[in-house]
């Protein structure tokens, strides 16, 4: 929450991004890290929206490709891919965008619900929409982003490339 201004109303910081041309935004409180797009280590029958895991300090860090998890088509990663690192229910995940664009105030009371679009587009990945200097920003649910059975099955394969490096 910002609450510089006395009498200002709360604003919820979005940490928006550009991934295929439109804008996204993630609540900054989520945001844990924005880094580089670096290799990762490939899991074996991981869906194909992740990338793999990447070891950061320690934590075995579940990457996905937001692209391929909203069905777009996969770019080339250049200078301008980013890793966001986002934290859920204590568990910390990857998401790769194709740039991050800044971080901005959002007055609650300005975000739109989503659009019932029906079976056409998938929206059940975002929490609603604003408009930001004549700009629409949709906002993710991180929550939903990575589905729990998902995490545990990429922990469980995770570990056993571990086993087998060490073991090699």
């Amino acid at each position: 929450m910002n609450e510089n201004k006395p009498g200002a109303a709360a604003t919820v910081q979005q940490l928006t991004f550009s991934l295929a041309g439109e804008e996204y935004g993630v609540d900054i409180l989520a945001v844990r890290e924005i880094r580089g797009w670096s290799r990762v280590t490939r899991i074996p029958q991981a869906p194909p929206h992740v990338l793999g895991v990447l070891n950061l300090r320690g934590a075995v860090v579940p990457v996905m490709d937001l692209r391929l998890r909203f069905g777009i088509e996969r770019a080339e990663y250049g200078v301008n891919t980013v890793m966001i690192v986002v934290a859920v229910e204590g568990r910390l995940f990857g998401i790769v965008v194709d740039a991050v664009s800044d971080v901005i105030d959002i007055d609650p009371a300005a975000i739109k619900p989503v659009p019932d679009m029906g079976a056409i587009v998938d929206t059940r990945y975002l929490k609603g929409l604003a408009t930001h200097v004549e700009r629409m920003v949709m906002l993710l649910d991180v929550e939903k982003l990575m589905r729990p059975d998902e995490v545990e099955s990429i922990e469980a394969a995770a570990s056993e490339v571990d086993e087998v490096e060490v073991a090699a």
